[in-house]
């Protein structure tokens, strides 16, 4: 074994000592072919030598190391596009020693309907080039609140085209002057089209000129004694007046470039990071908003290993592993963060001209930015007047939400701590710490559902929730479905767990006395697994909330963990959302059959055509249910053996 791993390394150094002195990417990955790492290079061949020229003893950077298997690289032209690169393989395959921000590009957007009468609306999604959006925005708290403003201020219709085009006459929203009526002829006048021009000019940051505009058409009103015109004219430019007033902007000290801004800020703190971002749009500030990567940990420290090596780097990659030896630069924890987020959130997204940022980037990855935007691209670290204040507000912003992620963390950890105590387990990670709890749901026996959650590194896995759907047992039998979700759980599992290819949890809950424990230590007993980890959670005196008791299955006495306990408060949470997830799912069950779900597609002969064709003609699903076969037959291309067919899968 030892001969082979050293004929596997040699072959690596054979492999890196072959590389170009060209721009690339490189991707170690480990014995079980896992990517352990991501980087850039100017120059691979100088870049990737420097992790093997050294022993690196226990820093992460040698534990990074000792685990490489395998090594890949790609050349490519320019930094910048290895940088691209870097970045789309750093999402897709998530490497452990790498900063990874969650792919989050669901924006909203304000949109503004290409048709002759404008809608504005809330939007999410892809872009079509028949409409306008404005965005993105950070919130859509965001969006709504320069939605309520543009109906004030310009009186844009919010309704459905279907709406729109079925009126005769104006709606409510129209009664109390929050739209000027476009879906009547009376409302259909040059004024509708002047206000959405005045409104995409507000959007766009060009307010002195919108309100300059207003001003002169009140004087002209005037002028021509229409003084209604006049006062709805005033009453625009007040209302206007009144939102740039509660801006946090001083419209003197703006630019012209002032009008998109974003505004990044990166802390680092107990092992866990926040990348703050800010967003300045047509010159309003619209808001914050706080993201927190994974591998903070690993990734920060393997760089500052790095650092410390006499062949430390120069310059610094997107995730903030640097990428050409030369003349040591110190990488702070937070420019690093700040770099993987900047790179992975701006690379494939729409990116402002001006980026003020917190701590100083790399000149590289604004040169990316800018050849991937098609136009300059500028970060700022050290802002004045207007910027500066912009940047503090951002900066706090992080260190609140990371203050309140930790105490969040914090809070958990100390719950799962109890959690452990109080049952006497012990643990080797508490960050590993896994539990799983099953509920049963049905109504009176109706469409039975059993769910199974999970609880690990102290937070719910939502990913790794499973509903199953319990068939072949009376109806009501609470016993008969514990036991036949546990046993398809865990039959498989405890074969693959024996082989060392899966894992159990390290405990159980069931929701449920003595009853539920019992069944689920049958099942345990059936499959050798150890029964110290089932624990039921069995309803209190009155079945009141906080007076829980826990049952073992072990023989154990049960334990009352007292109202205020924080163990009881994570085994509540834990129970609360199996019974949430349980009962969602038995409810979307029921509902199918008692509607007839998708059975009428699984009908062998119904194809879509048909299957249009027979809801069109009852109504609905729970119209061709109702129907009798003859009544189904009278339909265009059913035959009657199609009718019984039909007939016999719906009841």
């Amino acid at each position: 074994m030892e001969r082979a791993a050293v004929a596997q390394r040699e072959k690596i150094l054979a492999q890196v000592a072959a590389l170009p002195g060209l721009p690339g990417v490189y991707r170690y990955f480990d014995a079980q072919d896992q990517v352990l790492y991501v980087g850039k290079a100017k120059h691979l061949k100088r870049r990737v030598s420097s992790y093997f020229q050294k022993d690196h003893g226990g820093t992460r950077i040698g534990m990074m190391v000792a685990r490489i298997a395998r090594l890949d690289t790609t050349v490519v032209r320019t930094e910048a596009e290895a940088l691209l690169l870097e970045n789309n393989l750093i999402k897709t395959l998530n490497p452990k020693f790498n900063i990874l921000f969650k792919d989050d590009k669901s924006y909203p957007y304000l949109k503004l309907s290409g048709h002759a009468y404008p809608r504005i609306s809330y939007y999410r999604g892809a872009v079509d080039r028949r409409h306008r959006y404005f965005g993105p925005f950070p919130s859509a708290w965001a969006v709504k609140e320069s939605m309520q403003l543009i109906q004030k201020v310009f009186k844009l219709r919010t309704c459905e085209d279907t709406v729109f085009n079925n009126r005769s006459r104006p709606c409510l929203v129209y009664q109390i002057r929050r739209c000027s009526g476009p879906c009547v002829p009376e409302g259909q006048t040059a004024d509708y089209a002047r206000n959405v021009s005045n409104a995409e000019r507000f959007l766009l940051g060009e307010t002195q000129e919108v309100m300059d505009g207003l001003q002169a058409q009140m004087m002209a009103h005037a002028e021509r004694l229409e003084f209604e015109l006049a006062a709805e004219r005033r009453n625009q430019i007040q209302a206007l007046a009144s939102v740039l007033q509660q801006q946090s902007m001083d419209e003197n000290s703006a630019t012209g470039r002032d009008r998109d801004v974003d505004i990044l800020a990166a802390k680092v703190h107990g092992g866990r990071a926040c990348v703050n971002l800010a967003m300045v749009r047509g010159g309003r500030h619209l808001g914050d908003r706080a993201f927190f990567p994974k591998h903070v940990e690993e990734a920060t420290a393997l760089r500052l290993d790095l650092d410390g090596d006499e062949d430390g780097d120069k310059g610094g990659g997107a995730d903030g592993a640097g990428d050409e030896a030369g003349s040591i630069t110190a990488y702070s924890p937070e420019r690093q963060v700040l770099e993987a987020f900047m790179a992975q959130h701006y690379l494939d997204a729409s990116v402002p001209s001006l980026i003020v940022v917190s701590e100083a980037v790399d000149d590289a990855l604004a040169q990316a930015l800018t050849q991937q935007a098609g136009f300059k691209v500028t970060t700022q670290a050290q802002p004045r007047g207007q910027r500066r204040i912009w940047q503090d507000m951002c900066i706090k912003g992080a260190e609140l939400a990371l203050a309140r992620l930790l105490s969040e963390e914090g809070s958990q950890q100390a719950r799962t701590r109890a959690l452990l105590e109080a049952l006497d387990l012990s643990a080797p990670d508490l960050d590993t710490f896994r539990i799983e709890c099953f509920d049963i749901s049905h109504t009176a026996g109706e469409s039975t559902m059993a769910s199974c959650v999970v609880f690990e590194s102290h937070q719910m896995q939502s990913s790794e929730y499973r509903r199953y759907n319990i068939d072949g047992i009376t109806g009501g039998d609470d016993y008969a479905a514990m036991r036949q979700v546990l046993t398809r759980r865990y039959s498989k599992l405890a074969e693959a767990a024996q082989l060392g290819t899966g894992r159990l949890p390290d405990l159980v809950l069931v929701d449920g006395g003595r009853g539920q424990v019992s069944m689920a230590r049958e099942v345990f007993e059936e499959l050798g697994l150890d029964l110290s980890l089932i624990v039921g959670v069995e309803k209190g005196e009155g079945r009141k909330v906080g007076l829980e008791e826990l049952v073992f299955a072990d023989g154990r006495v049960k334990v009352s963990l007292g109202r205020d306990s924080a163990a009881l408060m994570l085994v509540a949470q834990i129970r609360d959302e199996a019974h949430r997830f349980a009962i969602t799912g038995m409810r979307a069950k029921r509902a199918a059959v008692r509607t007839g779900g998708s059975r009428l597609e699984d009908v062998d002969g119904v194809g879509p055509k048909k299957r249009a064709q027979l809801l069109q003609r009852f109504g609905g699903v729970r119209g061709v249910a109702q129907a009798s076969v003859e009544e189904i037959a009278t339909v265009k291309g059913i035959s009657r053996e199609l009718a019984e067919e039909i007939y016999r899968v719906l009841h």
